[in-house]
Protein backbone atom coordinates (compact mmCIF):
# COMPACT_ATOMS: atom_id res chain seq x y z
CA UNK A 1 0.00 0.00 0.00
CA UNK A 2 1.28 3.24 -0.89
CA UNK A 3 0.33 6.66 1.14
CA UNK A 4 0.92 10.25 -0.28
CA UNK A 5 1.13 13.12 2.48
CA UNK A 6 2.07 16.20 2.34
CA UNK A 7 5.31 18.13 3.84
CA UNK A 8 3.43 19.66 6.27
CA UNK A 9 1.76 16.96 7.68
CA UNK A 10 4.52 14.47 7.72
CA UNK A 11 6.52 16.86 9.87
CA UNK A 12 3.49 16.79 12.22
CA UNK A 13 2.82 13.06 12.42
CA UNK A 14 6.36 11.42 10.88
CA UNK A 15 6.73 8.79 14.59
CA UNK A 16 3.43 7.35 14.04
CA UNK A 17 3.83 7.51 9.77
CA UNK A 18 6.76 5.57 10.09
CA UNK A 19 5.18 3.33 12.69
CA UNK A 20 1.96 2.81 10.43
CA UNK A 21 4.50 1.77 7.72
CA UNK A 22 6.85 -0.16 9.81
CA UNK A 23 3.42 -2.48 10.12
CA UNK A 24 2.05 -2.31 7.14
CA UNK A 25 5.44 -2.46 5.04
CA UNK A 26 3.74 -0.03 1.90
CA UNK A 27 5.89 2.79 1.05
CA UNK A 28 5.59 6.29 1.29
CA UNK A 29 5.11 9.26 -1.35
CA UNK A 30 5.97 12.54 0.40
CA UNK A 31 4.89 15.77 -1.72
CA UNK A 32 5.63 19.66 -1.80
CA UNK A 33 2.75 21.83 -3.22
CA UNK A 34 0.93 18.07 -4.35
CA UNK A 35 3.90 17.40 -6.37
CA UNK A 36 5.69 13.88 -6.03
CA UNK A 37 9.33 14.55 -4.07
CA UNK A 38 10.26 11.78 -2.14
CA UNK A 39 9.71 7.87 -2.28
CA UNK A 40 10.39 6.69 1.48
CA UNK A 41 10.69 2.55 1.29
CA UNK A 42 10.67 -0.20 4.09
CA UNK A 43 14.38 -1.60 4.69
CA UNK A 44 14.24 -5.16 3.17
CA UNK A 45 17.60 -7.35 3.94
CA UNK A 46 19.08 -8.67 0.54
CA UNK A 47 18.50 -12.30 0.07
CA UNK A 48 21.00 -14.92 -0.51
CA UNK A 49 21.86 -16.40 -3.48
CA UNK A 50 21.31 -19.93 -1.27
CA UNK A 51 17.99 -18.62 -0.20
CA UNK A 52 16.65 -17.67 -3.91
CA UNK A 53 17.99 -20.71 -5.41
CA UNK A 54 17.18 -23.25 -2.42
CA UNK A 55 14.22 -24.84 -3.74
CA UNK A 56 16.24 -26.42 -7.21
CA UNK A 57 19.39 -26.60 -5.18
CA UNK A 58 20.74 -29.79 -6.65
CA UNK A 59 18.40 -30.03 -9.91
CA UNK A 60 20.38 -27.95 -11.86
CA UNK A 61 23.77 -29.48 -13.64
CA UNK A 62 26.79 -26.58 -15.13
CA UNK A 63 28.33 -27.99 -18.34
CA UNK A 64 30.35 -24.93 -18.70
CA UNK A 65 31.61 -22.71 -15.51
CA UNK A 66 29.23 -20.10 -14.86
CA UNK A 67 31.86 -17.30 -13.72
CA UNK A 68 34.41 -17.97 -16.81
CA UNK A 69 34.70 -14.48 -18.79
CA UNK A 70 32.45 -14.52 -21.69
CA UNK A 71 34.17 -11.28 -23.58
CA UNK A 72 35.74 -13.66 -26.09
CA UNK A 73 32.62 -15.02 -27.19
CA UNK A 74 31.39 -11.45 -28.00
CA UNK A 75 33.83 -10.78 -29.84
CA UNK A 76 33.63 -14.14 -32.03
CA UNK A 77 30.42 -12.50 -33.15
CA UNK A 78 31.60 -9.38 -34.24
Amino acid sequence: MTVTISKTQLKARMLQIFRNLEESGGDLIVTDRDRPVLRVVPFRPKTSVEDVFADIYGQIEFLEDPNAPTSDDWQDLS
